[in-house]
């Protein structure tokens, strides 16, 4: 939890009053009230950002202000009523989205208001969550960054849970010695109170500093006590919620294909760490697993034609093996080469009877043939009694296609980032799928006594996790009901519910965490099956979102800003974000909305209008060369743009250098375009040009070339008077319906089309007053970045509008593929 004044984030006008955290958590229910004041000392108004970081499997449900005695309070609405809303009351670029994702775990809720001289503001964020058991354990994460000393700072969280509790920790990232004995715990049978509070003398960094320690994550973790075989069931207002988790079982043993990519873009450290991770995974294997290795590229082999027994021996071997593997890919020939493999183990009788399959696919590619082919003859292949888990590497991995699919076939996904930790997240993965106990779980429960059932049948339960299945009772009477849970050798149970201390409970609380696995479950079976069944699931995880006030994927909160001496109150749009559009760090822009442009000297610039945020850079080479903007072989629509220069070297010895011709070239229509500040020629192998390609040339010099069923491009001549001694005419490029390329479009400008990830932390001065610095995180790398000004010339060809960005020097090194130099052609019209 942040707070930063607008004009000076070092400034000491803003003073912190307080920043309370009080989490409450019933039987994994966790509802958590985040509450900050802050006094604007100074003279004149100030516009103040409150920022707040919540775990992505959160929903948010509540959102006010309290600016002098006035509350303004979150409203949530479906999505598009939300866009509208927002769309028709502010003018472009005046406000910003509030939800934005941050790291792997967490998103950032975010809002600046306007607050006058002297005056107070409190905000109160309020969002819940089902915690999930991972490797045995719940965890409670709250994550603060006051970025300056509190005068009362407090995180406090009560955990009820009727089962009893067996184990609980608390720990955190920016614990000092000093700082650790101010963690106090008090754990009862069934109760549990954790509060660290610490005065603004134990919050400093050093005596008379003014910098905070505070800053990171404050981490609970704890599990119940699992003396019932089956779990347990609660019973609250009408709803019932049953955990099952049996603590002693022996596990199932597996038999795992790993297919694994070696292609091109795996090599280097995502090669190795991939290697460190099977090196240590094949050493956790057991005696009575079968395994197999794949790796693929153009080319699929195999270690061994079949599965092999997890003895020492073999697994000694396959070790020596994945340390020859080296990047070098045809992903769908690797998949169905390790499903042949199971089937003809399990044909052969050589493998146990009672083990399960499964796929561990590994890869950083986009699907060849197109996902629908992919998902299509994985799925046919596959059957109904393999698994297929998906570990997508990399930030350019098409996360979406790999969820859908490892849905599809009793699986799940998981992004892996780049980072130095690479190998430990493949690691953490495998441990939580490694040790299965019971496969095809079903829980039966009466039909004359519940009803609205979440998910109640589970492909396998694995050791350290637990499964929830939540209901309504038809009868509020009842105290016991008869569950029969179908699985490996579990029996049916007469089962007496508990009833949570009325003390310990927040509201209908069992109702809530039935809606939100309802609504999760919904969102799941929204992406895949018939049209009909999507269409069903996404009606009722909407329905559900509205009635029980979530933020999610459907659903937008709106807050409206208090007016100001100049403008009307504004409102603000927070949405949910969701992995396969938010990736490592940030909110993936839509292609529709996403507007990528070259002009100027040559500015380069990616504008990001569902953050209302812009990325720029330069690329300053001489006069000649020739980039590569835009290449995509599927379309196979090409775009290259030559460099000049000043028609002088200046008195202070610079040469500025622009954009002066551009070609366009769609391989398959035969079309060839050139356009420089003079002229514009047409080259054709097919004499139906003009209905495939649209020109139109407006007064204010504008040219669009519109490409048949594809995207389209602006390109804007900027005059300048015949007679300047340096200056001369040059050319601006603009992207529409960028979204229409392929995924694998590329180039300078085109790698941008489909969207980029980034956080920008760590606000500070820059060498510039107007210009602050900031640290970006984007595609694995650490940037330093400034917040700067270009224009945009796509609405107003003479004036431009000033856009705001993050500018990214040094040629746009780490945020671009690769150098800039790798993007050097020899000609207009190349296509190699």
């Amino acid at each position: 939890m942040a707070f930063l004044p607008c004009s000076d984030v070092l400034s000491p006008q803003v003073e912190v009053h307080s920043v309370i955290v009080d989490c409450t958590v019933t039987s994994r229910f966790a509802h958590t009230v985040m509450t900050s004041k802050a006094l604007n000392k100074a003279n004149v108004p100030q516009e103040i950002f409150f920022e707040v970081e919540l775990p992505k499997t959160a929903f948010i449900t509540n959102f006010s202000m309290e600016i002098e005695n006035r509350f303004y309070v979150g409203e949530i609405k479906e999505k598009e009523k939300a866009k509208k809303q927002y769309e028709k009351a502010v003018s472009s670029g005046q406000t910003a989205g509030l939800v934005k994702a941050s790291g792997r775990k967490m998103e950032k809720f975010s809002v600046s208001v306007n607050i006058a001289a002297e005056s107070n503001v409190t905000f109160i964020l309020t969002y819940e969550e089902l915690l999930q058991r991972k490797l045995g354990l719940y965890e409670v994460l709250t994550r603060v960054k006051p970025k300056s000393l509190v005068q009362e700072f407090k995180i406090v969280t009560n955990i009820y849970e009727p089962q009893g509790l067996s184990s609980v920790d608390a720990h955190a990232t920016f614990l000092s010695n000093d700082l650790l004995p101010l963690v106090e715990k008090t754990v009862s049978d069934k109760k549990a109170h954790i509060s660290f509070s610490p005065t603004t003398d134990q919050q400093r960094k050093c005596p008379g500093c003014d910098g905070t320690l505070i800053d990171g994550d404050f981490i609970i973790k704890y599990d119940v006590n699992r003396e019932k075989n089956l779990g347990d069931i609660q019973i609250v207002n009408g709803y019932f919620v049953h955990f099952f988790a049996p603590p002693v079982l022996p596990r199932v043993p597996k038999n795992v294909v790993f297919v694994i990519d070696r292609s091109g873009s795996m090599s280097g450290t995502k090669m190795q760490q991939t290697r460190e991770a099977m090196l240590a995974i094949l050493k956790d294997l057991d005696e009575e697993d079968h395994f197999a290795l794949v790796p693929f590229d153009s080319v699929t082999e195999v270690w061994k034609e079949s599965l092999t027994k997890a003895t020492k021996q073999n697994v000694s071997d396959a070790m020596n093996y994945i340390r020859t593997i080296d990047a070098r890919g045809c992903m769908t020939s690797g998949v169905l080469r390790g499903i042949d493999m199971l089937k003809k183990g399990r044909q052969e009788n050589r493998l146990p009877e009672r083990s399960t399959d499964m796929i561990i696919l590994l890869t950083d590619g986009m699907p060849d043939g197109g996902s629908s082919y992919v998902q299509s003859n994985v799925g046919s292949a596959m059957g109904e009694k393999m698994s297929l888990y998906c570990l997508g590497f990399g930030n350019d991995v098409d996360y979406n296609f790999l969820d859908v699919m490892s849905r599809e076939n009793r699986g799940m996904a998981r992004r892996i980032y780049e980072a130095s930790d690479a190998t430990l997240q493949l690691q953490g993965f495998y441990e939580e799928v490694a040790s299965p106990l019971l496969l095809d779980v079903d829980l039966r429960y009466p039909d004359n006594a519940v009803d609205f059932l979440t998910t109640n049948n589970f492909v396998q339960l694995f050791n350290g996790s637990e499964i929830v299945v939540a209901g309504r009772l038809t009868d509020n009477n009842l105290d016991n009901f008869l569950v029969e849970v179908l699985g490996q050798g579990v029996s049916a149970l007469d089962w007496t519910a508990m009833y949570p201390n009325d003390e310990y409970i927040f509201g209908d609380f069992i109702e809530r965490l039935w809606a939100y696995l309802t609504i999760q479950q919904s969102l799941e079976k929204s992406k895949t099956g018939e049209s009909d069944v999507k269409a069903n699931a996404t009606a009722k995880a909407l329905e559900m979102s509205l009635d029980y006030h979530f933020v999610t994927p459907l659903t937008s909160m709106v807050v409206t800003k208090p007016e100001t001496e100049n403008k009307t109150g504004e409102p603000l749009i927070a949405n949910k974000l969701t992995e396969g559009n938010s990736g490592m760090i940030s909110q993936l822009s839509s292609g529709v909305l996403l507007s990528s442009i070259v002009d100027g000297d040559p500015h380069f610039m990616i504008e990001l209008p569902d953050r209302h945020d812009a990325l720029c850079f330069n690329i300053n080479d001489k006069p000649g060369t020739i980039f590569n903007l835009v290449s995509d072989p599927e379309s196979g629509i090409v775009v290259h743009g030559q460099i000049i220069g000043d028609k002088k070297i200046s008195p202070d010895g610079t040469m500025n250098t622009y954009f002066g011709s551009f070609g366009i070239i769609h391989q398959t229509l035969g079309v060839r375009l050139e356009v420089n500040t003079q002229e514009m020629s047409v080259f054709q192998d097919n004499k139906q040009v003009k209905l495939l390609m649209d020109l139109l040339v407006t007064k204010d010099r504008s040219l669009t070339v519109t490409l048949k069923d594809s995207v389209k491009f602006v390109i804007v001549l900027h005059k300048v008077w015949a007679k300047h001694p340096y200056h001369r005419d040059y050319l601006g490029f603009y992207t529409v319906d960028s979204h229409l390329l392929s995924p694998s479009v590329h180039g300078l400008l085109g790698q941008f089309y489909h969207g980029i990830e980034y956080e920008v932390t760590g606000l500070r001065p820059g060498e510039h007053p107007d210009k602050p610095d900031a640290t970006m995180y984007v595609k694995g790398r650490e940037l330093n970045v400034t917040r700067g000004w270009q224009r945009d010339f796509s609405r107003d060809v003479k004036n431009g509008e000033r856009v705001p960005c993050w500018f990214i020097h040094s040629n746009g090194t780490g945020l671009i593929d690769g150098d800039a130099s790798d993007y050097i052609v020899s000609s207009l019209f190349t296509t190699d």
